[in-house]
């Protein structure tokens, strides 16, 4: 038998290195590379390791402090970090330091309708507007403020100026759908049709055309676009609780349990899921199966009161 030295096993399935592991070491060839404390924030950021992300950034700032993309980076982590006030200062003086650059103004009326703070969202839109009279985004964000101020009209006039302008705003034209629902006027359907012809694939549109349909009574046709979703991501999980909430209404008992089933697979801290494969098993009899469910429902949440109730009726029957 031949000797020598074996190879080690799993050579070639070595794991991949550490990517902040590799920036360290970047940093440590190139400490004056703004760019790299720029990167290994943004990993930070994703690990949720704010401290770092934000010492990161604020080397990054001190090594460069002409790049804007720093300073919204330091104003996310601040703002993900429940450190608000420290978001809102950073953005605010990003725009002063970067007075043409519509971006920076776009991302401080985000953070201020995000801090309910409307009536600076209009004034900082209308800067933009002044600069750019077509920029979408800016009526999209003045059309998000007005509709939290129940301004219904000029928000709706905000949303029709935003996809006239950019008909790839997909969110504008859901939420034009959802507030014509909400005042009973048949056009929604309209808006829901058009984001599908821009973006046929798009889950969210589907979910929403969906769920104005089954408000209208047209349940079959809710039922046809949930099914279409699961197709395209079997785990969407709307899909299988709305469809099961739907069979639940019809009576049709096995067909609810079945889409129940399948969202607590795919999603299994879903808590109404369980009570309402509870519920709809408790009306076909299953006390015993309704009881398990209620209490699952109640172990990842003490204080649901339907759960509650629940099990209190199929204990009282058992």
């Amino acid at each position: 038998m031949a000797c020598g030295s074996p190879a080690p096993a799993d050579a070639d399935l070595q794991k991949p290195e550490n990517p902040i592991t590799q920036i360290n070491k970047a940093i440590k060839d190139s400490p004056n590379n703004s760019d790299l404390y720029f990167k290994r924030a943004q990993l930070f950021y994703e690990s949720e390791t704010y401290l770092d992300a934000i010492a990161d950034l604020s080397k990054a700032v001190e090594l460069d402090s002409n790049r804007f993309e720093y300073y919204h980076l330091l104003a996310d982590v601040y703002l993900d970090s429940y450190k608000s006030f420290d978001a809102l200062r950073v953005m605010k003086s990003t725009v002063e330091r970067f007075p043409d650059n519509t971006s920076s103004y776009l991302k401080l009326a985000e953070f201020q309708h995000i801090l309910k703070k409307h009536r600076d969202v209009f004034e900082t839109v209308d800067k933009v507007l002044k600069k750019d009279p077509q920029n979408a985004e800016a009526y999209f964000m003045m059309g998000l403020s007005l509709k939290e101020i129940n301004e219904t009209n000029r928000a709706i006039n905000s949303f029709q100026s935003a996809v006239e302008n950019n008909p790839q705003l997909i969110d504008a034209w859901i939420i034009l759908g959802q507030m014509y629902t909400e005042l009973g006027d048949p056009l929604a359907l309209k808006y829901f049709d058009n984001a599908l012809l821009i973006e046929p694939e798009n889950l969210d549109v589907m979910h929403a055309k969906a769920f104005y349909l089954n408000e209208q009574k047209d349940t079959n046709g809710a039922l046809a676009i949930y099914k279409e979703m699961v197709v395209k991501d079997p785990k969407y999980k709307e899909a299988y609780l709305n469809s099961g909430l739907i069979y639940l209404e019809m009576d049709s008992l096995q067909k609810a349990i079945d889409n129940f089933d399948i969202l607590l697979e795919v999603a299994p801290l879903t808590i109404a899921g369980y009570y309402y494969r509870g519920l709809t098993k408790e009306l076909a009899g299953d006390l015993e199966g309704a009881k398990s469910d209620f209490k699952q429902a109640l172990k990842f949440s003490p204080n649901y009161a339907k759960a509650q109730e629940g099990l209190q009726r199929v204990e009282g029957e058992m």
